[in-house]
Order: structure tokens, then C-alpha cells, then sequence
């Protein structure tokens, strides 16, 4: 009976401590990062035991607006929210960077075109605001530390015949107005490809929308594109494994070391 008791005891002792505001640093050591995109950026993998092992100088704001330490699933978008590439994202950046600790803001919203990326519109499949929701959360956050970059990940939802042209546009116009958001004209923006698996042919839209992602760094400054080769999807053909999310997550965070050395 005492055994019982110990384990629910040191159930509700963990959950209290995730639940409640961690201990944050200075605003100069604490350095954000925005999450957006759709389902990709959101993660859909299966959660694993290594997902939930967090680590103190890691940290992420919740769905109700607290500093928690981060673990997957990050995202509340929808219920098959799982695991992303965030958490090893911030681990990564966090491991380069002693003395400071990592705040991930999670956004993304699964199937979201980058029109639902724009002030006021409503996205009806998740009955929320994309945009709007995330300015809410920018500026929750914004006060307690500095935003060091944005990563993206989205495209899918934009890759059909009467959309794709105008993908490239549409990007740079988002850049630029997250910048604007986050009054950060340099800050870092990073964008991923969208799921080149094997055996899954893309689309000719597909391709344009990879193109516009390929081509942002020539077009906009301080920006980033990071590749999706050789990683496997969970079986649905779209979203990302475990395994991939966590190599996306390395290479997300390659990408902006690389930028920042």
C-alpha cells in the first residue's frame, strides 16, 4: 500500500512542477525562439521516452501562457500533436550557448496555409486565429527575454495549382512582417523543406513551393533553408517519424549556428 502511494505521490509532484512558472534568468540570457508553420512544425511523432526528459536550461511557454520546462508534445494545436523538432533544437543551441538558457515559443498550427498567416483571419479546422494567436504569445513572451530567431516550417497546405505561384511573395512578406512583430529587422529566420520521402513522387506545385523555400536566402537577408534529405515519414507519407523530427531539430540547429558564429 505504501509503495502505491509513493509512486501517485511522485506522479502529482512532477506534474506540479511542469504546471507551475520555472525560475527564469536575466532577459539577456534567456534567448527565445518562435515556432511556426503547420503539423510539421508542430510535430506529429510518437512521443518517447528520451521526449520527456527535459533539461533546466531549456525551457518552453505553454498552452496557458507559463514558462515550463520543455517536452514533447510542445503544440496544443490538435490532439495528434507529438513530437517536433523544438525541443532538439533547443537542446542543441542550449549545449553551444553555457550560460544561457533557451526559451521556445510554440505556434504552429497543423494544415494552416500561409494566408492563415495574416492579422485577423480565422483558420476553421482549429477554430483559431493563426497570426493573432501568436502575436498574443510574442508579446507574453517578448518581455522576459530577447528573440534570437524564427523557424518555419510549412508549405504543404500551399502546394496546389492556384496557390503555389504566389508562395514565394507570400514568404517574404511573412518574413518580413514577423520581423516588424518582433522588432528584430536581422533576426534569423529559418525555413525547412517540406517531406522528400522515398517512394512519395511530389507534385509539380510541391516542387514550386520547395523552389521559393530553396531560393529565400538569395532574396531575403539573414535567412536560412534547411533540407529534409533522407528522412523518413511516420507512415502517412507527410509527417515526419520521431527519429526524423529529432535530425530536423539538428539540422534547424546547424543552420542557425552557422548563421550566428
Amino acid at each position: 500500500m505504501i509503495r502505491p502511494l509513493i509512486c501517485l505521490l511522485a506522479f502529482f509532484v512532477s506534474v506540479f512542477a511542469v504546471a507551475e512558472d520555472s525560475p527564469l534568468p536575466s532577459k539577456d540570457k534567456f534567448h527565445l525562439f518562435l515556432l511556426v508553420g503547420q503539423s510539421n512544425m508542430a510535430g506529429r511523432g510518437v512521443v518517447e521516452e528520451q521526449d520527456k526528459v527535459v533539461n533546466p536550461r531549456v525551457l518552453m511557454l505553454s498552452k496557458e501562457g507559463k514558462w515550463v520546462p520543455a517536452m514533447d508534445p510542445m503544440h496544443f494545436d490538435k490532439a495528434a500533436a507529438g513530437v517536433g523538432l523544438g525541443k532538439t533544437f533547443g537542446q542543441i543551441i542550449a549545449k553551444a550557448t553555457p550560460g544561457v538558457t533557451i526559451g521556445l515559443i510554440p505556434c504552429a498550427v497543423g494544415g494552416s496555409p500561409i494566408d492563415a498567416w495574416m492579422p485577423g483571419v480565422f483558420y476553421p479546422p482549429t477554430k483559431s486565429h493563426p497570426w493573432d494567436d501568436m502575436v498574443k504569445r510574442v508579446e507574453l513572451a517578448l518581455p522576459a527575454g530577447t528573440l534570437k530567431g524564427i523557424l518555419w516550417h510549412q508549405g504543404e497546405s500551399d502546394s496546389k495549382a492556384e496557390l503555389a505561384p504566389s508562395y514565394a511573395a507570400k514568404q517574404s512578406d511573412l518574413v518580413k512582417r514577423l520581423r516588424e512583430l518582433v522588432k528584430a529587422p536581422e533576426v534569423p529566420f529559418i525555413a525547412g523543406q517540406m517531406g522528400v520521402f522515398e517512394g512519395v513522387p511530389w507534385t509539380p506545385e510541391k516542387k514550386v513551393v520547395d523552389q521559393a523555400q530553396r531560393d529565400l536566402p538569395k532574396q531575403v537577408p539573414h535567412t536560412a533553408f534547411v533540407t529534409a534529405e533522407g528522412l523518413n515519414h511516420k507512415g502517412d507519407k507527410v509527417h515526419f517519424d520521431s527519429a526524423a523530427y529529432r535530425e530536423l531539430g539538428k539540422r534547424y540547429a546547424a543552420a542557425f549556428l552557422q548563421m550566428t558564429k
